[in-house]
């Protein structure tokens, strides 16, 4: 059976990013996966430092909710990162989850998420790719340095007012066979 980690960094529960990475998890739940949903604005996470402390063998040198995310993170099959655009970027919850990573980019670390499968939920806004787009590359290009394996991008543009996500059945239905096949092609 395979894990599936959901990561939610919207700080707005029950919004339009939460939606949509939740019928990501509906659909790898139906295939059979085991999905934890992780809501990043309920935990502390600080910024990396980059004192390298991980790469020495010892725990991260902040005493936050990120040192149980690693076990999380090492421990799951896939990850989906979720994330609304905020000023061409994702959030700075995301960011800092992300930034967080530098755990991994150790070569003692790097095995825990190596080949990891990783889909990426960006909603907006506004419509046009020049605001999304950094976010995808962003993604695109931190889990590829990873060696993460890509498994798909949903990009939801033009809802920004709560619940807004509802009315894109298409997206939701490819949100949801987004998580049927991370499930299913682990």
């Amino acid at each position: 059976m395979s894990r599936v980690l959901a990561v939610v960094g919207s700080p707005r529960k029950g919004g339009n990013t939460e939606i949509l990475v939740s019928r990501i998890a509906e659909g790898a739940a139906s295939a059979g996966a085991t999905v934890e949903t992780v809501r990043l604005g309920e935990l502390c996470i600080r910024e990396c430092d980059g004192c390298h402390a991980c790469w020495r063998g010892r725990p991260c040198s902040k005493d936050d909710d990120m040192r149980a995310l690693y076990e999380k993170i090492g421990a799951c099959d896939a990850i989906v990162f979720g994330t609304p655009v905020y000023w061409y970027g994702p959030t700075a919850l995301m960011k800092a989850f992300v930034d967080r990573f530098v755990y991994f980019n150790c070569e003692a670390n790097r095995p825990m998420v190596r080949g990891k499968a990783a889909a990426t939920a960006v909603v907006l806004e506004e419509t046009h790719e020049e605001t999304w787009r950094p976010v995808v590359d962003f993604f695109e290009k931190s889990l590829a340095y990873l060696e993460m394996k890509p498994a798909g991008t949903i990009v939801a543009p033009g809802v920004g007012e709560k619940g807004a996500i509802r009315k894109e059945s298409k997206r939701l239905e490819e949100a949801y066979r987004l998580g049927i096949s991370l499930a299913t092609h682990l």
